[in-house]
């Protein structure tokens, strides 16, 4: 393979993963087992716990666990189709976070563009990367959904959780350096989408969930 095809392939692979990653699940399943609009509940976000206002539990975790998917098989794609390359897993699996937070598809159905947190793709991919990360991340999501109480600071936790673990193993295991830079790139594409949810974090009027649900009403 010339370094042109490789070149385009990877640049098709990020662009699949993108695709892959704007898929609303949330919107998809609420639509299909609610009937409901979900951009027009809540806090009018895709993702898991906007999905667990709008339908319950179980919708919330279907869609959590679809857009789990996505980073998932973003990174897998791209092992498969260059499977000796790193960098478009790194950017594959980035644009399937990017993709689930701005959303072509919701912007082709609903007009709005701003979708996700990016939670749950970012897990995902964070999993295909080094598999047994889950077993820390999952436990340090639902103690800041269900305990502390707010979705944003878990998808923040979460985020940050990533950065330092594959950082650790490209400093002491010899892991490629470059799964680093996709927790850095996801930590600042989830920072970025929560701006309006910090600004309420710190003003102390965000929106709680889980076992503090009602006490924000």
């Amino acid at each position: 393979m010339t370094g042109s095809e490789t070149l385009l392939i990877s640049i098709l692979i990020v662009l699949i993963g993108y695709f892959i990653g704007s898929i609303p699940m949330g919107f998809v399943v609420i639509k299909l087992f609610r009937g409901k609009d979900i951009t027009q509940i809540g806090s009018g976000r895709t993702g898991g716990t906007n999905a667990m206002r709008a339908g319950g539990l179980g919708l919330g975790a279907l869609t959590g666990f679809l857009d789990f998917l996505k980073g998932f098989v973003a990174i897998w794609i791209a092992r498969m189709w260059l499977p000796d390359l790193i960098w478009p897993q790194v950017l594959a699996g980035a644009a399937a976070v990017f993709g689930h937070n701005w959303s072509i598809w919701l912007y082709l159905l609903t007009g709005r563009l701003n979708a996700g947190a990016g939670t749950g793709p970012n897990v995902g991919a964070a999993m295909a990367i080094w598999p047994p990360l889950v077993l820390v991340v999952v436990p340090v999501i639902l103690f800041f959904v269900f305990v502390v109480g707010y979705a944003s600071l878990a998808s923040i936790a979460a985020a940050f959780v990533i950065v330092i673990i594959l950082v650790y193993r490209a400093v002491y295991s010899g892991t490629p350096w470059q799964y680093g830079i996709y927790g850095l790139l996801t930590l600042l594409i989830v920072a970025y989408a929560l701006r309006p949810n910090i600004k309420r974090l710190i003003e102390g009027t965000e929106r709680r969930v889980g076992l503090f649900a009602k006490k924000s009403l």
